[in-house]
């Protein structure tokens, strides 16, 4: 009886000391996940061949179709805006993201879109962009509170709706760019890195008067303003 007694009592023991051996365990795994999470920040950003931090990987149409979403939304918010400020912001915003947008396309997208990309389309997108640099120009001259500005304000979203489709489209630029094999990851990190440097020059030096590159711009009689 006395055996069978000590033997009773010696099966706890065993028990709790499994439990401490478990314990153990999971505490060596708690310190090892934590370990590894502590580490991962130190993973080095990838970098561009200038030596700078690149910008986030993206695909290159799903950047640019991201800013066409962008304008769109800030087209829509200055048609519900009713206030001269808010109005203001929101051309400025507009006249920002198209600028930089139109930049970034013609100094690396439309190169390397051009060989691959029926001539017509690319063409036909450079003279689109220099239209609406025309009104983005009248836009940044002027105010909400002037003659003309909404509706200038409408014709340029407009303008924009009719190159996004033209680009967006079954058979458009970026479809044929997508089939052509072109690396978009790096043709992206070329346009998320050079629109990121546009950003902070326009943050120093504000916004710049536009550029056209196909339009010669040869200078208007002004009339009699519409009454």
């Amino acid at each position: 009886m006395a055996k069978a007694k000590r033997a009773g009592k010696k099966a706890p023991a065993k028990k709790s000391t499994s439990k401490k051996s478990a314990t153990k365990k999971a505490a060596r795994r708690g310190a090892s996940a934590r370990k590894s999470v502590r580490k991962a920040p130190a993973r080095k950003a990838r970098q561009s061949p200038s030596g700078r931090p690149r910008a986030q990987a993206m695909d290159a149409i799903a950047l640019l179709k991201a800013d066409h979403r962008t304008v769109e939304e800030l087209f829509a918010q200055y048609e519900n805006a009713k206030s001269t400020a808010i109005k203001q912001r929101l051309a400025k915003e507009i006249c920002q993201e198209l600028i930089i947008h139109a930049l970034i396309e013609e100094e690396i997208f439309y190169p390397a879109a051009k060989p691959v990309v029926e001539t017509d389309l690319i063409e036909e997108a450079h003279v689109e962009h220099d239209g609406a640099k025309m009104l983005i120009a009248e836009l940044l001259a002027g105010s909400p509170d002037d003659d003309f500005y909404d509706a200038k304000v409408k014709v340029l979203s407009e303008e924009i709706k009719h190159h996004v489709k033209e680009e967006e489209q079954r058979d458009g630029i970026f479809a044929q760019v997508k089939g052509a094999g072109i690396d978009l990851v790096s043709l992206g990190e070329a346009l998320a890195q050079r629109k990121e440097d546009y950003k902070r020059l326009f943050a120093r030096n504000g916004l710049p008067t536009p550029e056209t590159r196909t339009l010669k711009g040869p200078k208007l009689k002004i009339g009699r303003p519409v009454r």
